[in-house]
């Protein structure tokens, strides 16, 4: 692939339209082809397969990938375990970035711990790579890694975010987006943490929530919009009431946090039981 790869840059440099990767990607469909039927030649149809995200990925044209995925998930004559430990955990890395651009974060999950447990922990850079989506997917399901583990494997990117979650601080959060915008859409991520900032809401309600209730215990459960505006407004975020009240409207839609908000008396009246409910059914670690 990346013989290909410089080819098609000398081709741009030279003012031709690039194909060769193109071109490699309608082989390597042949040959995918000619190795997934039955008998001893289909043990290297996963190689292959793996060849073609590669190719797809590069092109833009994940679209691709399909009917590929559907010939190996589908098909009876693939057992998956029968293949190659190092097939495996690049076909589960690919499929896996495929649910993220999907928003089907559980099934993100699901493949890219599949790539994380089978991956040799010798294959440093292979590991990372797995964790630079696997992160991302495990924050929108509500798990924070730990410091020491984005550290150890360079992805310090992600340190400004995860604080910002336990915090409740939407302009930390904003501020990471902002400093690694260019990293993150290269990745395909920038969307996916962009829509953290519902949960950084929600856990700043809890804080409010915590401190009102050391304050008043009886009247915890009622939280005026305007000690949200308050909050925010120590974060140097500014708002008014009604932008308030859209982000609470949309943070009990989601049950990210339980209760009513009224419009009339301006006030959030959370449950009192459990008013931060489980995210995805996971343990609420925020």
């Amino acid at each position: 692939m990346n013989i290909c790869v410089k080819a098609d840059r000398e081709m741009v440099a030279n003012g031709k339209i690039p194909d060769k990767l193109k071109g490699a990607g309608s082989f390597l469909m042949k040959v995918f082809g000619a190795l997934a039927g039955k008998g001893p030649k289909r043990v290297g149809a996963l190689y292959v397969t793996c060849q073609l995200f590669k190719v797809y990925f590069k092109l833009g044209t994940v679209h691709l990938c399909r009917s590929v995925i559907r010939s190996i998930e589908t098909a009876r004559v693939f057992d998956f375990e029968e293949f190659p430990a190092r097939d495996r955990v690049t076909y589960m890395y690919y499929t896996g970035r495929l649910e993220v651009f999907n928003d089907n974060f559980m099934g993100a999950e699901k493949k890219l711990m599949y790539a994380l447990r089978h991956c040799h922990s010798s294959k440093r850079t292979n590991v990372r790579m797995i964790l630079k989506y696997l992160v991302p997917v495990k924050l929108s399901l509500g798990t924070l890694p730990k410091e020491w583990l984005l550290q150890k494997y360079n992805l310090r990117e992600y340190l400004n975010v995860v604080r910002a979650l336990r915090r409740g601080d939407i302009k930390l959060l904003r501020h990471a987006l902002h400093a690694n915008e260019d990293g993150f859409l290269r990745s395909g991520v920038y969307l996916v943490l962009e829509k953290l900032e519902q949960q950084v809401y929600r856990r700043l309600m809890k804080k409010i929530h915590i401190i009102q209730k050391l304050k008043d215990p009886a009247r915890a459960h009622q939280i005026k919009m305007e000690v949200i505006v308050k909050a925010l407004s120590w974060l140097d975020i500014n708002m008014d009431v009604e932008e308030v009240e859209c982000i609470m409207a949309i943070l009990i839609h989601k049950n990210y946090i339980k209760g009513y908000f009224s419009h009339k008396s301006k006030v959030v009246v959370l449950s009192k039981q459990d008013p931060f409910p489980k995210l995805n059914g996971r343990a609420n670690i925020l």
